[in-house]
């Protein structure tokens, strides 16, 4: 009976330490690829588009990023903002019909974005960047905007972010990022002023289905960290506890 009972107190925190070292690997697999902007109205002029790349890989850095526009409703006017450390490649494509605007037909449009990445521009691990479009014109008439998005990685991983939701169904295991558009507002209100509970209008329009904000990733990080901490602490234990075991045997 002893016996057993010192064989639990030494398989105790063994088993802390492989649950904590298991949490720590699991914890950055929370982020997604997403898109965000600061305006997301239908229609909107001049609308500034961010795709957020994390890397969930545990010894890669992310080196591509390509992103799709869609093509059925396309984003007018689009220019892709310098990235330091990373190239960009614009593919187009010929509308057909062409878009009417106030300053006549639109006969072209941006179907795809790849950037690549130089040896010092790689996302490390555990971290994430930015991708930054600017928008002349956000489509007419669409609720919501899927953009299927591929990463690349240094080991040679490639990433498929392009499984579109079901409605009423689970969400996919690599959901191609959203935006969610919203109507614009009425004559005299404005769109980015606050509310009574405090929080601005404009940021509740701009909201993105599925979309992980900064708080997703440092959370998946923390959650990460405190599992490497616990895991880490807990072998230790268990080391200790058998050292200890032998000697008293």
């Amino acid at each position: 009976m002893r016996a057993g009972r010192r064989w639990l107190y030494r398989a105790a925190p063994l088993t802390i330490g492989v649950i904590g070292l298991t949490w720590a690997l699991a914890g950055p697999a929370a982020a997604h690829v997403t898109v965000h902007a600061d305006t997301a109205v239908v229609g909107a002029s001049d609308a500034s588009v961010v795709f957020r790349v994390p890397n969930e890989e545990d010894s890669a850095t992310v080196t591509k990023f390509a992103v799709q526009l869609p093509t059925d409703h396309p984003l007018l006017g689009v220019l892709v903002r310098p990235h330091p450390g990373w190239t960009s490649t614009v593919k187009q494509v010929k509308l057909n019909p062409p878009v009417s605007t106030d300053d006549g037909p639109v006969t072209e449009a941006v179907s795809e974005i790849t950037w690549t990445a130089s040896a010092a521009g790689a996302i490390p691990v555990g971290g994430y960047d930015d991708f930054d479009i600017d928008v002349g014109k956000l489509p007419d008439g669409q609720a919501t905007l899927v953009f299927k998005a591929v990463q690349t990685y240094s080991n040679g991983e490639v990433v498929r972010w392009i499984d579109e939701p079901v409605e009423g169904g689970e969400e996919p295991e690599r959901p191609a990022p959203e935006l969610t558009l919203v109507d614009p507002p009425e004559e005299g209100e404005d769109v980015t002023a606050a509310g009574d509970d405090g929080a601005a209008e404009g940021e509740q329009a701009a909201s993105v289905s599925n979309a992980a904000s900064q708080d997703d990733v440092d959370s998946a990080t923390t959650l990460a960290t405190v599992g490497l901490i616990v895991g880490v602490l807990g072998l230790l234990a268990a080391i200790f506890a058998i050292v200890r075991g032998r000697k008293t045997a």
